[in-house]
């Protein structure tokens, strides 16, 4: 799952952050609606975790401007006890659901689970790409209707790209979300982990999906790049 969390407090959102990745979601954050709305234009999110009293633009204001362009992305508000007119306003502005600060990480975890199988996009979904089908439940792949095995780290790996396709992701950035900041891996770990990916889903296949941006990363194309 891709979430995006809109949290000026940057406790809270390392608290969210910490979390979710550890229970294997694609984290994108965000401090203000602005920041948020820059990264609605590159990412196709499952589901937003959105403070209201923010800088710059705040919560209800970014709800409004998304809700206006047609956005349909589930949106969960974090809300303080106090606010029940910005709780009653977020619903009829198109809130999909609220979570009152200070709040355990378990229900924020179940409400977001609720909020993406209520959407139309299923937790069941499989990844489409280029032949490559990527079933996000059962973790099962194939290329070509040839399954592919894969380890949970080649996995996550392939999933990350998978949801950015066509978008350069860092050595950092895929570093960062598969494994934490704080390791003691390699440096060339990310590179080693790319290799065993595109032995298995490439190499077998003659289209190469795995792309390197010299200088930058590694992104996931259609095939035709080559």
């Amino acid at each position: 799952m891709q979430v995006l969390v809109v949290e000026d407090e940057i406790k809270v959102s390392a608290f969210i952050k910490k979390g979710l990745q550890e229970e294997n979601w694609i984290v994108t954050t965000a401090c203000d609606g602005i920041e948020a709305l820059s990264a609605l234009e590159d990412t196709e999110f499952d589901v937003i975790v959105l403070d209201i009293m923010m800088p710059r633009l705040d919560g209800l204001s970014f709800l409004q401007r998304i809700r206006e362009r047609g956005s349909r992305v589930p949106v969960l508000l974090l809300t303080a006890k106090d606010s029940i007119p910005d709780r009653v306003k977020g619903l009829k502005t198109g809130a999909d659901d609220y979570l009152v600060k200070p709040f355990a990480f378990e229900e924020l975890l179940a409400r977001l689970y609720a909020l993406v199988r209520r959407n139309s996009r299923e937790y069941s979904e499989s990844l489409q790409i280029n032949g490559l089908v990527i079933n996000i439940e059962s973790h099962v792949v194939s290329r070509d209707n040839k399954k592919i095995n894969l380890s949970p780290l080649e996995f996550r790996l392939l999933e990350l790209l998978a949801r950015n396709k066509g978008k350069t992701l860092s050595r950092e950035a895929i570093e960062d979300y598969i494994w934490g900041r704080n390791t003691d891996f390699d440096t060339n770990v990310v590179d080693v982990y790319i290799n065993f990916l595109r032995k298995k889903i490439d190499k077998p296949f003659g289209k190469n999906l795995i792309q390197t941006v010299r200088g930058f990363g590694y992104k996931l194309g259609s095939g035709d790049e080559n």
